[in-house]
């Protein structure tokens, strides 16, 4: 089968997600996009005028995040006209899809060049909820709500924490340990080859570090906080006087939700945005690239809408098998860090060691820019591989209307 191969990852740091706090908060989401855009053009020497095409992931593609974002990031870099763009939305699993569309056009012989990412910014599409409406999944459709009930996915972690018995203290023994991997790898300049720093339009810098990690995060003070989602469940969202725990119970009757999350061991809020460039081997050769990894496999996979966020695991497993590979043969594992239980849950169903998940911290204290996320874990995958001599990674994540791509990379 022709191969795909990664030329190159950048990111910029996340900041903090929130308007008069967050230090990219202020600037327009084209322009974390550009900036990542623009540096794998000149960290590459990219003729963007070859550029197939540019598949971007946003998870709220309206106002200013909407008009084909990918398209217009690129146009902001410098892009030549003819490299055009497209971007989709598969919630927060759009950054891993951005890269297995890309890898799947070069791997069928239709394209040799492409720039797959993504971008969010929860700064923005924070300013635009109505404090008057809780959110729906199913937008306000009765007969979808009838079929699968959609729930608030905080209300479906913890629901799934009481199925599956985990408790709070172990998801805020996960969130600690997140801390101080992402902590450690900070200090260590782990993230140092693939981080870009953004800029305002003077040229001043806006943001060269991660913003959101909190390293004196304890057990102690994790204990000290509120679960965030009990004040949630129980609010009528329909005329129907449905809510987000009945929405639940429709499809799981005899399951009493305890809620168990908050803040501290959920994913953080933040802005950010990731680009992957990749090639055939063929363009790759004629333009002297040294490729980095090459895609294996890249599988999605539909699980039950109401719990949401329980597909990682049959994902993994779909993976392994059209790679022909087994757990074993995997040296770095991301599961994105929605919520803590997801990631508990993917261990545990999965049985692996922990010490190969998330290595350097994950989204409870790094943050999770929903439709960037997928494209930055997998440049952090990658990252590790290469400091550490590994030679595969699998990368996966929940999303919304229960859903979990994931993919595999061999490091060459």
């Amino acid at each position: 089968m022709p191969e795909a191969y990664i030329i190159d990852a950048v990111r910029t740091p996340r900041g903090i997600g929130k308007v008069g706090k967050g230090s990219l908060a202020h600037l327009h989401p084209q322009v974390l996009g550009a900036t990542v855009l623009k540096a794998i053009k000149d960290r590459n020497n990219l003729k963007t005028d070859e550029v197939d095409d540019i598949i971007w992931g946003c998870a709220t593609q309206v106002d200013k995040q909407g008009a084909d974002l990918g398209r217009m990031s690129a146009l902001l870099a410098g892009y030549d006209v003819k490299a055009s763009g497209v971007t989709l939305d598969r919630f927060c699993g759009s950054g891993i899809t951005s890269v297995s569309f890309g890898a799947g056009q070069i791997m069928s012989g239709m394209e040799d060049l492409v720039v797959a990412g993504g971008t969010d910014m929860m700064s923005f599409t924070a300013s635009l909820a109505d404090p008057t409406r809780l959110p729906l999944m199913d937008k306000d459709n009765p007969q979808l709500r009838e079929l699968h009930p959609q729930s608030n996915q905080g209300v479906c972690a913890d629901a799934i924490a009481t199925i599956e018995g985990i408790s709070r203290e172990a998801t805020e023994e996960l969130a600690v340990e997140s801390q101080k991997r992402a902590t450690r790898a900070i200090a260590e300049g782990r993230f140092e080859k693939s981080l870009v720093a953004v800029h305002n339009e003077d040229g001043s810098v806006a943001l060269d570090h991660e913003e959101f990690p909190r390293p004196n995060t304890t057990r102690e003070s994790l204990a000290g906080l509120k679960a965030s989602f009990a004040a949630l469940a129980d609010i009528p969202v329909d005329d129907k006087g449905n809510t987000y725990r009945s929405l639940i119970n429709k499809k799981y009757p005899d399951v009493d939700i305890q809620h168990i999350h908050h803040a501290g061991n959920s994913s953080g809020v933040v802005d950010g945005s990731a680009a992957i460039l990749m090639a055939s081997p063929e363009y790759a050769k004629k333009h002297g690239w040294r490729p980095r990894a090459k895609i294996v496999t890249a599988v999605n996979v539909g699980d039950c809408p109401t719990l949401m966020l329980n597909a990682p695991v049959p994902a993994a497993k779909k993976a392994l098998q059209r790679a022909g590979l087994t757990k074993n043969d995997i040296d770095v594992w991301e599961i994105n860090e929605a919520f803590a239980v997801v990631a508990e849950k993917f261990i545990r169903d999965l049985d692996l060691p922990r010490d190969k998940v998330n290595i350097n911290g994950g989204a409870m204290a790094l943050g999770h820019p929903i439709g960037a996320t997928g494209s930055i874990l997998i440049g952090t995958a990658l990252d590790e591989l290469e400091r550490t001599g590994g030679k595969y990674a699998l990368v996966t994540m929940c999303a919304a209307g229960g859903m979990a791509p994931a993919i595999i990379i061999e490091r060459l």
